[in-house]
């Protein structure tokens, strides 16, 4: 079977159309990943008893569990247990951003432990609210540091969203599954989602390449 051009054209306004759900999904998932991987990191930093200890927990488990089995469970377990019917898109989203969240949340840490511990004393001395020695003098410094980590697990993500396919959201590699099952040529659209993909994540890493040049030098 070789290579049909007529035919790779065809199946690219398809293959477009999963390209966006699959941008959508990584949009998304980075977004709930970012916030809630920050509040993880500030849990474990403030280091409430039993508090600290359930959020460390629920970071190990999803650390050391694959992320297909993580969506078939919350897809085909939880979401059940909880009389909840949210569509795959939703459930894709969830996943990916709780997944992720524990690995940025992981970044965020390392990024504030690098504050100087004179920082922090020196807001104790000055009696700065707690909230205020966050929010105006931790954070500010130590997101931007970690921002080139936040980039390379952005790419990390969505080269992951194919594993949504398990439950059914029509991404990128969905897409080209549905045009190969209808003519039985899979070459074409397999190969072009991998372009699609390309496309996508070289220039993303050259830029995130740029921000790690960027941030050594500030």
């Amino acid at each position: 079977m070789g290579w049909d051009w007529e035919y790779a054209v065809e199946s690219l306004p398809l293959l477009a159309e999963g390209m966006l759900v699959t941008l959508e999904l990584t949009a998304l998932g980075a977004l709930l990943a970012y916030l809630l991987g920050l509040v993880l990191a500030v849990f474990r930093q403030v280091r409430v008893p039993v508090l600290s200890q359930l959020v460390y927990l629920f970071i190990e488990v999803v650390r050391s569990t694959p992320l297909l089995i993580q969506v078939f469970a919350f897809y085909y377990l939880v979401q059940p247990a909880l009389g909840l019917t949210l569509s795959p898109f939703l459930t894709g989203v969830l996943a990916l951003g709780v997944h992720y969240a524990t690995y940025t949340s992981e970044v965020y840490r390392a990024g504030i432990e690098a504050i100087p511990k004179g920082q922090w004393e020196a807001a104790t001395a000055l009696s700065i609210p707690r909230g205020r020695v966050w929010t105006g003098i931790i954070l500010p410094q130590a997101v931007p540091r970690v921002l080139p980590a936040l980039g390379n697990y952005t790419i990390s993500m969505f080269k992951e969203t194919p594993l949504l396919l398990a439950i059914g959201v029509v991404d990128v590699l969905n897409s080209a599954k549905e045009a190969g099952a209808e003519t039985f040529r899979v070459i074409e659209p397999y190969t072009l989602a991998g372009v699609f993909f390309l496309l996508v994540s070289y220039p993303a890493s050259i830029l995130v390449r740029k921000l790690e040049r960027r941030v050594g030098t500030v």
